[in-house]
């Protein structure tokens, strides 16, 4: 925890100082909380707990009567934060709040951007896992003299490995090449990074003989270093031969502007294996066509990535912490059959 809190506090990762006021917005239990206050111990940060409260407009309270300069949770919480902020412009005063860090699931670019142009908050996307204390990678990218787009795009990484945390990625062939392109499952180590499950044998095979962690994301690796996770290796859609990533069709979808939430999940196919289906949970008061959906993938992907078929929902099943519980939706559509 020491080297973790030292690697983590760093200009280039959180970025933190005693100047800091810090909330992280997650449940104390979570990697994401237990993590960020040691570091911000370390430093002499002051420190904001949200307790049970979580929902968007308790979060905002506290951001604004406490001043808070920087915060943590995962994409689902800040989705809800950004719909309230431009439902109630103007109505909370979170000027102080310089950076929002985003983790635990991969964060739509169209939030990033919303954040940014609307209300003036930069978020900072990170990745890690439990076992590895938790912080992992951090995206602050270069970004003098490229154009907004590439900005935003590249803000949507993971980012590139903290100090003292070394990354691969491996498929059938072997280490993938960073091109960028290459898909592989993450690999990680380093010394705060577990090297074993605490007797649990039949969890031995995640830890490699030469002491890497098999994370179980699946990602490309950019000639920079920046990570770009695809998917959970569990979670990704393998139709035809050919791999979908339902996390990008995910990520494009809550870029929709009806579109409050949005997961993608595969449905066994009589002839393609798996096919993506998209559940969707549209913003109050407002419609949205499956033709108008599917109308807004169709020039973002090849055509055998788009989902056979879009189920509105009133809300998606979550985790404890807020991720998105895709077992659950599996299991609410598993008598669910092709037209």
């Amino acid at each position: 925890m020491v080297l973790h809190s030292l690697a983590s506090v760093l200009p280039d990762a959180l970025s933190l100082g005693k100047h800091d006021t810090v909330l992280p917005v997650v449940p104390m239990f979570h990697v994401n909380a237990w993590g960020i206050p040691f570091s911000a111990t370390m430093v002499g940060a002051k420190q904001v707990f949200p307790g049970p409260h979580l929902d968007p407009v308790s979060v905002l309270d506290l951001l604004s009567a406490e001043k808070v300069t920087l915060t943590a949770g995962v994409p689902t919480v800040w989705l809800g934060v950004l719909d309230a902020l431009d439902r109630n412009p103007g109505k909370w005063n979170v000027k102080a709040l310089h950076t929002m860090i985003v983790g635990g699931s991969a964060a739509p670019q169209a939030m990033i951007e919303g954040f940014e142009k609307r209300h003036g908050l930069r978020i900072i996307h990170a990745w890690g896992m439990t076992e590895m204390s938790p912080v992992g990678t951090i995206s602050r990218p270069r970004e003098e003299g490229l154009p907004e787009a590439d900005k935003f795009r590249l803000r949507a990484l993971q980012g590139t490995a903290v100090p003292l945390v070394e990354v691969r990625a491996m498929n059938e062939n072997g280490e993938v090449a960073w091109d960028g392109k290459t898909m592989g499952e993450l690999h990680v180590r380093g010394p705060f990074i577990a090297k074993s499950y605490f007797k649990n044998p039949t969890e031995a095979d995640k830890f490699t003989m030469d002491g890497w962690f098999r994370t179980g994301d699946v990602v490309t690796i950019d000639p920079e270093g920046c990570v770009r996770i695809t998917d959970r290796s569990k979670d990704l859609i393998k139709s035809g031969g050919e791999w979908i990533s339902s996390v990008d069709l995910e990520n494009a979808l809550m870029g929709h502007p009806a579109v409050k939430e949005a997961a993608v999940i595969a449905i066994a196919h009589p002839k393609w294996d798996e096919r993506p289906v998209a559940c969707v949970v549209l913003k109050d008061g407002v419609k949205a066509a499956e033709q108008e959906l599917r109308e807004w993938l169709e020039p973002r992907f090849a055509k055998y990535w788009l989902p056979d078929a879009y189920v509105f929902l009133e809300q998606i099943p979550r985790t404890a912490t807020g991720k998105f519980l895709k077992s659950a939706l599996r299991q609410q559509l598993k008598d669910f059959r092709f037209p």
